[in-house]
Protein backbone atom coordinates (compact mmCIF):
# COMPACT_ATOMS: atom_id res chain seq x y z
CA UNK A 1 0.00 0.00 0.00
CA UNK A 2 1.53 3.69 -0.77
CA UNK A 3 1.42 6.03 1.57
CA UNK A 4 -1.24 8.21 0.54
CA UNK A 5 -3.55 4.88 0.39
CA UNK A 6 -3.01 4.59 4.03
CA UNK A 7 -3.36 8.05 4.54
CA UNK A 8 -6.67 8.19 3.17
CA UNK A 9 -7.50 4.77 5.51
CA UNK A 10 -6.17 6.84 8.54
CA UNK A 11 -7.99 10.15 7.83
CA UNK A 12 -11.70 8.44 6.88
CA UNK A 13 -10.86 5.95 9.91
CA UNK A 14 -12.30 7.41 13.84
CA UNK A 15 -9.64 7.98 16.53
CA UNK A 16 -11.03 10.57 19.03
CA UNK A 17 -8.98 10.45 21.67
CA UNK A 18 -9.91 7.97 23.96
CA UNK A 19 -11.10 5.82 21.31
CA UNK A 20 -8.09 5.19 19.39
CA UNK A 21 -8.26 1.92 19.03
CA UNK A 22 -10.68 1.77 15.80
CA UNK A 23 -7.07 2.76 14.08
CA UNK A 24 -5.25 -0.02 15.66
CA UNK A 25 -5.58 -3.14 12.75
CA UNK A 26 -4.65 -0.60 10.38
CA UNK A 27 -1.48 0.79 11.82
CA UNK A 28 -0.36 -2.32 13.02
CA UNK A 29 -0.91 -4.55 10.02
CA UNK A 30 0.57 -1.77 8.03
CA UNK A 31 3.92 -1.84 9.39
CA UNK A 32 4.30 -5.13 10.22
CA UNK A 33 5.91 -6.27 7.86
CA UNK A 34 8.89 -3.41 7.92
CA UNK A 35 9.26 -4.13 11.91
CA UNK A 36 10.47 -6.63 13.78
CA UNK A 37 8.27 -6.27 16.80
CA UNK A 38 5.03 -5.14 17.86
CA UNK A 39 3.63 -4.02 20.91
CA UNK A 40 0.57 -2.16 22.49
CA UNK A 41 0.62 -0.46 25.72
CA UNK A 42 -1.69 -0.08 28.41
CA UNK A 43 -2.58 3.58 27.52
CA UNK A 44 -3.14 2.15 23.82
CA UNK A 45 0.32 3.39 22.10
CA UNK A 46 1.01 1.46 19.49
CA UNK A 47 4.72 0.55 19.57
CA UNK A 48 6.46 -0.91 16.69
CA UNK A 49 10.54 -1.28 16.82
CA UNK A 50 12.86 -1.56 14.02
CA UNK A 51 15.99 -2.75 14.90
CA UNK A 52 19.31 -1.23 14.33
CA UNK A 53 21.92 -3.08 11.87
CA UNK A 54 24.26 -3.42 14.97
CA UNK A 55 23.46 -6.61 17.08
CA UNK A 56 24.34 -5.11 20.47
CA UNK A 57 22.82 -1.40 19.62
CA UNK A 58 22.53 0.53 22.75
CA UNK A 59 20.96 3.65 20.31
CA UNK A 60 17.36 4.43 20.60
CA UNK A 61 15.35 6.42 18.53
CA UNK A 62 12.12 7.31 19.09
CA UNK A 63 9.60 8.65 16.94
CA UNK A 64 6.33 10.07 18.22
CA UNK A 65 2.92 10.51 16.01
CA UNK A 66 -0.11 11.00 17.66
CA UNK A 67 -3.11 8.79 15.94
CA UNK A 68 -5.79 10.38 18.04
CA UNK A 69 -7.89 13.24 16.46
CA UNK A 70 -10.21 15.82 17.33
CA UNK A 71 -13.92 15.28 17.88
CA UNK A 72 -17.59 15.21 19.87
CA UNK A 73 -18.68 13.02 22.49
CA UNK A 74 -23.27 12.89 23.60
CA UNK A 75 -23.47 14.55 26.72
CA UNK A 76 -27.34 14.64 26.54
CA UNK A 77 -30.70 12.86 24.49
CA UNK A 78 -33.64 15.44 24.15
CA UNK A 79 -37.14 13.77 24.81
CA UNK A 80 -37.72 14.52 21.40
CA UNK A 81 -34.53 12.34 20.23
CA UNK A 82 -31.94 15.30 19.48
CA UNK A 83 -28.90 15.04 20.80
CA UNK A 84 -26.55 17.32 23.45
CA UNK A 85 -22.64 17.31 22.83
CA UNK A 86 -19.75 18.34 24.06
CA UNK A 87 -15.82 18.64 22.38
CA UNK A 88 -13.19 16.13 22.56
CA UNK A 89 -10.23 18.37 22.41
CA UNK A 90 -9.93 21.78 20.40
CA UNK A 91 -12.67 22.53 18.15
CA UNK A 92 -13.82 26.08 17.33
CA UNK A 93 -17.70 25.37 17.54
CA UNK A 94 -17.89 27.71 14.19
CA UNK A 95 -16.59 25.42 11.88
CA UNK A 96 -19.11 22.45 12.78
CA UNK A 97 -22.77 24.21 12.20
CA UNK A 98 -24.58 22.20 9.55
CA UNK A 99 -21.41 20.23 9.15
CA UNK A 100 -22.68 16.03 8.54
CA UNK A 101 -21.61 14.01 11.26
CA UNK A 102 -21.45 10.00 12.68
CA UNK A 103 -21.93 9.07 15.60
CA UNK A 104 -20.63 5.86 16.66
CA UNK A 105 -22.87 4.27 18.82
CA UNK A 106 -23.90 0.32 18.63
CA UNK A 107 -23.72 1.54 14.95
CA UNK A 108 -22.53 4.19 12.95
CA UNK A 109 -25.26 6.91 12.88
CA UNK A 110 -25.33 9.55 10.05
CA UNK A 111 -26.98 13.00 11.64
CA UNK A 112 -26.30 17.00 10.77
CA UNK A 113 -25.51 19.21 13.31
CA UNK A 114 -28.84 22.25 13.55
CA UNK A 115 -29.31 24.99 15.07
CA UNK A 116 -31.66 27.84 15.12
CA UNK A 117 -32.24 29.38 11.79
CA UNK A 118 -30.85 32.91 11.03
CA UNK A 119 -34.68 33.89 10.61
CA UNK A 120 -35.85 32.95 13.97
CA UNK A 121 -32.91 34.31 16.10
CA UNK A 122 -32.73 37.64 18.23
CA UNK A 123 -31.49 40.78 16.92
CA UNK A 124 -29.04 40.13 19.80
CA UNK A 125 -28.07 36.91 18.44
CA UNK A 126 -27.33 37.71 14.45
CA UNK A 127 -24.08 39.16 15.03
CA UNK A 128 -22.69 36.38 17.21
CA UNK A 129 -21.27 32.79 16.85
CA UNK A 130 -23.42 30.42 17.90
CA UNK A 131 -22.24 27.99 21.11
CA UNK A 132 -22.06 24.22 21.25
CA UNK A 133 -24.42 24.13 23.32
CA UNK A 134 -27.32 25.57 21.51
CA UNK A 135 -26.50 23.08 18.76
CA UNK A 136 -27.96 19.42 18.74
CA UNK A 137 -27.61 16.21 16.45
CA UNK A 138 -30.65 15.43 14.60
CA UNK A 139 -30.53 11.58 13.50
CA UNK A 140 -33.95 11.38 12.46
CA UNK A 141 -34.98 9.04 14.61
CA UNK A 142 -37.76 9.18 17.86
CA UNK A 143 -36.02 9.81 21.26
CA UNK A 144 -36.79 5.60 22.14
CA UNK A 145 -35.00 4.21 18.85
CA UNK A 146 -31.84 6.62 19.89
CA UNK A 147 -31.42 5.39 23.22
CA UNK A 148 -31.20 1.97 21.41
CA UNK A 149 -28.59 2.50 19.78
CA UNK A 150 -26.65 5.73 21.41
CA UNK A 151 -25.13 5.91 24.81
CA UNK A 152 -23.95 8.71 27.24
CA UNK A 153 -20.47 9.02 26.19
CA UNK A 154 -20.53 7.91 22.43
CA UNK A 155 -17.92 9.01 20.58
CA UNK A 156 -19.08 11.72 17.21
CA UNK A 157 -16.46 12.90 14.23
CA UNK A 158 -17.29 14.63 11.30
CA UNK A 159 -17.86 12.87 8.35
CA UNK A 160 -15.96 14.15 5.85
CA UNK A 161 -14.11 12.08 3.02
CA UNK A 162 -10.29 12.04 1.72
CA UNK A 163 -10.00 13.43 -1.56
CA UNK A 164 -7.29 14.69 -3.67
CA UNK A 165 -7.09 18.43 -5.03
CA UNK A 166 -4.63 19.53 -8.14
CA UNK A 167 -1.06 18.59 -7.79
CA UNK A 168 0.11 16.79 -5.25
CA UNK A 169 -2.05 18.17 -2.78
CA UNK A 170 -4.88 16.64 -0.23
CA UNK A 171 -7.65 17.11 1.91
CA UNK A 172 -9.47 15.34 4.70
CA UNK A 173 -10.45 15.81 8.67
CA UNK A 174 -7.70 14.61 10.67
CA UNK A 175 -4.93 15.44 8.78
CA UNK A 176 -3.73 16.57 12.21
CA UNK A 177 -1.69 14.02 13.14
CA UNK A 178 -2.38 11.31 11.04
CA UNK A 179 -0.43 12.79 8.54
CA UNK A 180 2.33 12.22 10.62
CA UNK A 181 1.25 8.82 11.21
CA UNK A 182 2.00 8.61 6.98
CA UNK A 183 5.62 10.34 7.72
CA UNK A 184 6.41 7.50 9.94
CA UNK A 185 5.22 5.02 7.43
CA UNK A 186 7.17 6.48 4.33
CA UNK A 187 10.21 7.08 6.57
CA UNK A 188 9.93 3.37 7.69
CA UNK A 189 10.00 2.10 3.99
CA UNK A 190 13.20 4.84 3.35
CA UNK A 191 15.08 3.21 6.22
CA UNK A 192 14.68 -0.26 4.72
CA UNK A 193 17.28 0.50 2.20
CA UNK A 194 19.25 2.32 4.74
CA UNK A 195 21.79 1.34 7.12
CA UNK A 196 20.95 2.70 10.73
CA UNK A 197 22.84 1.42 13.71
CA UNK A 198 19.97 2.49 16.22
CA UNK A 199 16.75 0.61 17.05
CA UNK A 200 14.04 2.75 15.68
CA UNK A 201 10.85 2.83 17.74
CA UNK A 202 8.09 3.93 15.73
CA UNK A 203 5.23 5.16 18.16
CA UNK A 204 1.35 5.98 16.97
CA UNK A 205 0.32 7.85 20.74
CA UNK A 206 -2.52 8.72 21.93
CA UNK A 207 -4.08 11.32 23.54
CA UNK A 208 -2.26 14.03 22.48
CA UNK A 209 -5.09 16.33 21.46
CA UNK A 210 -6.11 16.06 25.40
CA UNK A 211 -3.06 16.64 27.17
CA UNK A 212 0.07 14.25 25.05
CA UNK A 213 -0.93 11.84 27.65
CA UNK A 214 0.26 8.88 25.40
CA UNK A 215 3.46 10.04 24.82
CA UNK A 216 4.22 10.99 28.57
CA UNK A 217 3.97 6.70 29.30
CA UNK A 218 5.61 5.62 25.92
CA UNK A 219 8.67 7.77 26.17
CA UNK A 220 9.59 6.71 30.02
CA UNK A 221 8.88 3.01 28.38
CA UNK A 222 11.01 3.09 25.99
CA UNK A 223 13.51 5.95 27.64
CA UNK A 224 15.11 6.66 23.96
CA UNK A 225 18.45 8.34 23.45
CA UNK A 226 16.55 10.33 21.04
CA UNK A 227 13.14 11.52 20.84
CA UNK A 228 11.59 12.73 17.77
CA UNK A 229 8.21 14.31 17.31
CA UNK A 230 6.01 14.35 14.18
CA UNK A 231 3.17 16.93 13.82
CA UNK A 232 1.67 19.67 11.51
CA UNK A 233 2.41 23.49 11.66
CA UNK A 234 0.12 26.37 10.26
CA UNK A 235 0.52 26.12 6.59
CA UNK A 236 0.70 29.30 5.25
CA UNK A 237 -2.64 31.49 3.94
CA UNK A 238 -2.96 35.21 3.28
CA UNK A 239 -4.45 36.62 6.09
CA UNK A 240 -2.48 34.81 8.42
CA UNK A 241 1.29 36.15 9.66
CA UNK A 242 4.80 34.77 7.54
CA UNK A 243 6.32 34.77 10.62
CA UNK A 244 3.81 31.96 12.43
CA UNK A 245 3.65 30.37 9.70
CA UNK A 246 5.70 27.60 7.52
CA UNK A 247 4.84 27.58 3.47
CA UNK A 248 3.45 24.31 1.85
CA UNK A 249 4.92 22.42 -0.71
CA UNK A 250 8.73 23.70 0.56
CA UNK A 251 9.35 20.50 3.11
CA UNK A 252 8.85 20.34 6.76
CA UNK A 253 9.30 22.49 9.28
CA UNK A 254 12.26 22.23 11.71
CA UNK A 255 11.53 23.90 15.20
CA UNK A 256 13.62 25.88 16.61
CA UNK A 257 13.03 27.00 20.56
CA UNK A 258 13.40 25.71 24.05
CA UNK A 259 11.71 22.49 23.18
CA UNK A 260 14.44 21.51 20.94
CA UNK A 261 18.09 19.89 21.61
CA UNK A 262 20.05 22.14 19.73
CA UNK A 263 23.19 20.07 18.51
CA UNK A 264 20.07 17.28 17.22
CA UNK A 265 18.94 20.43 15.51
CA UNK A 266 22.16 21.47 13.94
CA UNK A 267 22.73 17.81 12.52
CA UNK A 268 18.99 17.75 10.54
CA UNK A 269 19.59 21.07 9.43
CA UNK A 270 23.06 19.80 8.15
CA UNK A 271 21.48 16.28 6.46
CA UNK A 272 18.88 18.09 4.95
CA UNK A 273 21.50 20.49 3.25
CA UNK A 274 24.07 17.30 2.36
CA UNK A 275 21.00 15.58 0.46
CA UNK A 276 18.90 18.14 -0.97
CA UNK A 277 15.94 17.79 0.66
CA UNK A 278 14.10 21.31 1.50
CA UNK A 279 13.32 22.23 5.17
CA UNK A 280 12.06 25.71 6.73
CA UNK A 281 12.34 26.81 10.13
CA UNK A 282 9.88 27.00 12.68
CA UNK A 283 10.48 29.49 15.54
CA UNK A 284 8.83 28.16 18.81
CA UNK A 285 9.85 29.93 21.79
CA UNK A 286 8.63 27.54 24.71
CA UNK A 287 6.84 23.77 24.41
CA UNK A 288 5.74 22.96 20.77
CA UNK A 289 2.38 21.99 21.57
CA UNK A 290 3.24 18.09 20.54
CA UNK A 291 4.15 14.97 21.38
CA UNK A 292 7.79 16.72 22.39
CA UNK A 293 7.04 18.25 24.43
CA UNK A 294 6.21 15.33 26.55
CA UNK A 295 9.50 13.13 25.27
CA UNK A 296 11.48 15.89 26.67
CA UNK A 297 10.45 16.17 30.02
CA UNK A 298 10.20 12.47 31.04
CA UNK A 299 13.02 10.92 33.53
CA UNK A 300 15.72 12.32 33.54
CA UNK A 301 15.25 14.71 30.29
CA UNK A 302 14.47 13.41 26.57
CA UNK A 303 16.97 15.30 23.70
CA UNK A 304 13.81 16.18 21.43
CA UNK A 305 13.62 17.12 17.61
CA UNK A 306 10.20 18.02 16.09
CA UNK A 307 9.57 18.36 12.73
CA UNK A 308 6.24 19.77 11.28
CA UNK A 309 4.46 18.53 7.85
CA UNK A 310 2.77 21.79 6.82
CA UNK A 311 -1.11 22.04 7.12
CA UNK A 312 -3.92 24.47 6.31
CA UNK A 313 -7.32 24.82 8.44
CA UNK A 314 -5.81 23.14 11.56
CA UNK A 315 -8.55 21.46 13.82
CA UNK A 316 -11.43 21.89 10.76
CA UNK A 317 -13.01 19.36 8.93
CA UNK A 318 -11.17 20.29 5.79
CA UNK A 319 -7.64 20.44 6.69
CA UNK A 320 -5.18 20.22 3.43
CA UNK A 321 -1.56 18.85 3.43
CA UNK A 322 0.93 18.81 0.04
CA UNK A 323 2.01 14.43 -0.30
CA UNK A 324 5.44 15.86 -1.56
CA UNK A 325 5.78 17.46 2.61
CA UNK A 326 4.97 13.91 4.03
CA UNK A 327 7.89 12.45 1.35
CA UNK A 328 10.33 15.27 2.33
CA UNK A 329 10.13 14.86 5.99
CA UNK A 330 10.06 11.11 5.62
CA UNK A 331 13.16 11.84 4.17
CA UNK A 332 15.07 13.69 5.71
CA UNK A 333 14.09 11.45 9.30
CA UNK A 334 15.62 8.70 7.71
CA UNK A 335 18.91 10.02 6.62
CA UNK A 336 18.79 11.61 10.00
CA UNK A 337 18.80 8.39 11.52
CA UNK A 338 20.79 6.35 9.73
CA UNK A 339 23.39 9.55 10.36
CA UNK A 340 23.19 8.74 13.86
CA UNK A 341 26.16 5.96 15.20
CA UNK A 342 27.58 5.03 18.77
CA UNK A 343 30.91 7.43 17.79
CA UNK A 344 29.00 10.76 16.67
CA UNK A 345 25.95 10.40 19.48
CA UNK A 346 27.69 12.02 22.56
CA UNK A 347 29.30 14.61 20.43
CA UNK A 348 25.67 15.51 19.07
CA UNK A 349 24.30 15.29 22.28
CA UNK A 350 26.41 17.48 24.35
CA UNK A 351 25.48 21.40 24.75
Amino acid sequence: MDTKEFLKKLSNGSSVSGFEYGLSDLITSSFKDHTDQITTDKLGNIIMLKKGTEDDSSIKIMIAAHMDEIGLMVKHIEDNGFIRFTNVGGIDPRTIVGQEVVVHGKEDLFGVIGSKPPHLQEPTEIDKAIKMEDMIIDLGYPKEKVLELVSIGDPITIKRDFKSLQGSRVMGKSLDDKAGIAVMYEAMLELSNLKHEADVYFVATVQEEVGTRGAFTSTYSINPDIGIAIDVGFGSTPELPKGATIDMGKGPGITIGGNIHPGLRDQLIEIAKQYNIPYQLEVTPGPTGTDGRAMQITRGGIPTLCLSVPLRYMHTSVEIIDMEDVKNTAKLLAFFISSITRENLEGLLCY
